[in-house]
């Protein structure tokens, strides 16, 4: 069977600049410029505003495809260019390729208002992934085949990953270091990273998003924020998480929905917060109200316990893991949800965007 089909716009031939669309993977929405984004854009004004703006950001986009005698692809984008005395202007902005669990590539390149990046490629049909840099939020504009064709990859189930800056990938070197990402590769699933930095405080208008999306898999791996900075107490903890669950079962009543309970955090874990509760409680309230709805009949709803994934070397500041603690929770993860991972979508079937 063929399982290379090229691809290009009409017009050019098949080494000219390819509409980028069919190739990204990781889109949840797209906004009014045709553009990805992490929140639905008809909503966006019902949460709040950090959110918002980090769910402007295309954290866990990428590139997948496969390759045909081609030497090389090149990649045009467009980029935020920092100011000189920006705290983000001396992060590397790299584009990595992947194939299968390995980096085999690193392009490192100045920000521009537009570029290009040209990444070799092995003696190989892939399939291949790009991960582009998110830190100055580049849109990928076209890209293209030095010699021979592409195509983009076939379709893999979709997985949606809720959760606050540790899902967001914070304090991991690469976008593909990151725990859904380290997940999302070991199972073959296309990761749709929904983590907000400073966000995932059980936001009952992103449940009522998740509920509209479509998806094969999902993860919520929240509530860190609701011991600070935004306080909760046990009881709204418990009464969120039934809230927040229940909202996603009205558009998945039967998705495979894995909950971790926060993560160890030492300074939170029995300190009180400014409600009287600590994350150790904040973390037994969240996971009662989990086993609560298993236990009312919830059979495609699990629990992950989140303490004891990861220990405090893991941790770059007390509350973000390094890339190996990154590693250790996506492959925790990787495990709990490998018995409910779907096998992959007809590549002929409808688009999955909402």
């Amino acid at each position: 069977m063929e399982l290379h089909v090229p691809y290009e716009i009409a017009g050019p031939s098949a080494t000219g600049w390819l509409d980028p669309a069919p190739f990204l993977r990781g889109v949840a929405w797209l906004d009014s410029d045709g553009q990805p984004v992490r929140a639905d854009p008809d909503d966006v004004m019902r949460l709040p505003w950090d959110t918002g703006e980090r769910a402007a950001l295309p954290i866990g986009m990428r590139i997948e495809f496969t390759a045909r005698e081609a030497s090389a692809v090149e990649v045009r984008y467009r980029a935020r260019v920092p100011e000189d005395d920006a705290e983000l202007h001396d992060l590397a902005h790299t584009f990595a390729l992947w194939q299968g669990g390995r980096c085999i590539a690193e392009e490192s390149v100045t920000p521009r208002q537009e570029g290009h990046v040209r990444l070799q490629l092995p003696h190989s049909p892939g399939p291949f992934t790009i991960h582009p840099p998110e830190a100055q939020a580049p849109r990928i504009i076209s890209l293209r085949p030095v010699g021979g064709t592409l195509a983009p990859a076939p379709p893999q189930p979709r997985w949606l990953v809720h959760g606050d800056s540790i899902t967001e990938g914070w304090w991991s070197t690469r976008p593909a270091h990151a725990w859904p990402a380290v997940a999302g590769r070991a199972l073959g699933l296309d990761t749709v990273n929904l983590g907000y930095a400073g966000g995932g405080r059980g936001e009952l208008p992103t449940a009522e998003q998740l509920a509209r999306l479509s998806g094969d898999v999902i993860t919520l791996a929240f509530g860190t924020n609701c011991w600070s900075p935004v306080p909760f107490s046990a009881t709204l903890m418990h009464e969120t998480t039934l809230a927040f669950l229940r909202l996603v079962r009205q558009g998945h009543p039967t998705t495979p929905l894995l909950l971790v309970s926060p993560l160890l955090c030492p300074e939170a874990e029995r300190t009180p917060n400014a409600l009287g509760a600590t994350l150790s409680e904040l973390r037994a309230a969240m996971e009662g109200a989990t086993e609560e709805l298993i236990a009312g009949g919830d059979h495609t709803l699990q629990l992950l316990p989140g303490k004891d994934l990861l220990t405090p070397d893991h941790l770059v500041d007390g509350l973000h893991p390094t890339d190996e603690g990154h590693a250790v929770l996506g492959a925790a993860v990787a495990r709990a949800l490998a018995p409910h991972v779907p096998e992959p979508p007809d590549a002929s079937g409808p688009s999955r965007l909402p």
